[in-house]
């Protein structure tokens, strides 16, 4: 083989051991486990918004972040309607294979990669979200056999658009015991989505990190739309009514442990026109008051934000503001969690009474 192995790397197990998590994180996480659970289970009501950068490109903004999303969960009224849940994502694909692939490549944006450091920064990165804000958050399962690494931390995970094909993909999903999103493929094919999502429900048994493994099947498995690209490379939409209506007749059309649906607003849905999330946000709400099964069935948003808006090169160094895809700066994103908020209070309310 022509690769150069450069250095063992420690086990998650180990790394474990040299950061771990207090019990008091490791009830929080659970409390919140159990509090989306309820969510994709339909025994609860609340709103999922799973939101925050592109990627996580450097610790100070991203907690600073965090630390307004967390100011925001504590209103009194964001806390009845909305559970949200922190974008913290560590890897990020390349289409090419070019440009930042995320902290967990290069803890540093402007160095070269370096993994032992990027792990490391990585799980500190989550573990300040967990002890700082109170916050478990959700990540990309973008190397299944990395999940390990954040196992104990994290309380979403989500199987990207290029990667929700993959056999090692759909079987570790099935054990993660924790709601994994599965995004429709680029090409658009919502059949490859559901037979993912069937796949990690299901129990299976096979290799993982050098052990024969089993899972118990994963009962929160469910689909996240977030449009696609056409044969001569446009984006197009699913997050329109009648993209909801054919996602609800496949899901009806067979059988599901907890059909459930992600409306990602950004990548082909917004074209990634970052300013546009606000209004998908809206178009979708709309459609969750229009009609009752919508309602039941989209349990969230994920939306991509930062403090500031729009997107930059790395090497601008500007603070808080994305170096991959462009976001939502916070002004935006504030004003929007308390409109979602309260149209979420007006739909509730319109279904409830019938």
């Amino acid at each position: 083989m022509n690769m150069n192995l450069k250095r063992q790397l420690p086990t998650p197990a180990e790394v474990k051991k040299m950061y771990p998590i207090t019990k008091e994180m490791e009830e929080i996480k659970k409390e919140r486990d159990i509090e989306i659970q309820k969510i994709f289970k339909g025994e609860s009501n609340k709103f999922i918004l799973i939101i925050g950068p592109c990627s996580a490109d450097r610790e100070d903004s991203v907690i600073d972040y965090i630390k307004r999303l967390r100011k925001v969960q504590d209103d009194k009224l964001i806390k009845e309607e909305i559970m949200i849940i922190p974008r913290i994502y560590t890897n990020k694909p390349r289409t090419t294979g070019e440009g930042y692939k995320g902290m967990l490549h290069q803890p540093n944006p402007l160095s070269d990669p370096d993994m032992l450091k990027g792990i490391i920064a990585i799980r500190k990165m989550h573990m300040r979200a967990l002890l700082e804000t109170g916050f478990s958050c959700a990540d990309e399962m973008l190397y299944p056999e990395n999940h390990s690494f954040l196992s104990d931390l994290l309380s979403y995970v989500a199987v990207g658009a290029r990667s929700v094909e993959n056999q090692q993909h759909r079987l570790v999903a099935s054990g993660v015991g924790i709601p994994v999103g599965m995004k429709n493929p680029t090409s658009g094919d919502l059949s490859v989505m559901l037979n993912a999502i069937k796949a990690a429900e299901k129990k299976h048994t096979f290799i993982y990190r050098g052990y024969e493994t089993d899972t118990p099947g994963n009962e929160y498995a469910h689909a996240i739309l977030r449009g696609y690209v056409n044969h001569h490379g446009e984006s197009h939409p699913n997050y329109h009514y009648e993209d909801l209506i054919l996602l609800k007749n496949m899901y009806d059309n067979d059988s599901f442990l907890n059909p459930a649906v992600i409306i990602d607003t950004n990548h082909s849905n917004s074209g990634k026109k970052y300013e546009e999330q606000i209004r998908i946000s809206k178009e979708v709400l709309h459609s969750c008051s229009y009609n009752e099964g919508i309602y039941k069935l989209i349990k969230g948003l994920m939306i991509e934000s930062y403090i500031e808006d729009g997107c930059q090169k790395a090497e601008e160094n500007i603070y808080g503001k994305s170096i991959t895809d462009p976001c939502l700066g916070w002004e935006k994103t504030e004003k929007l969690i308390y409109e979602i908020a309260e149209y979420r209070v007006q739909i509730k309310n319109k279904h409830e009474k019938k």
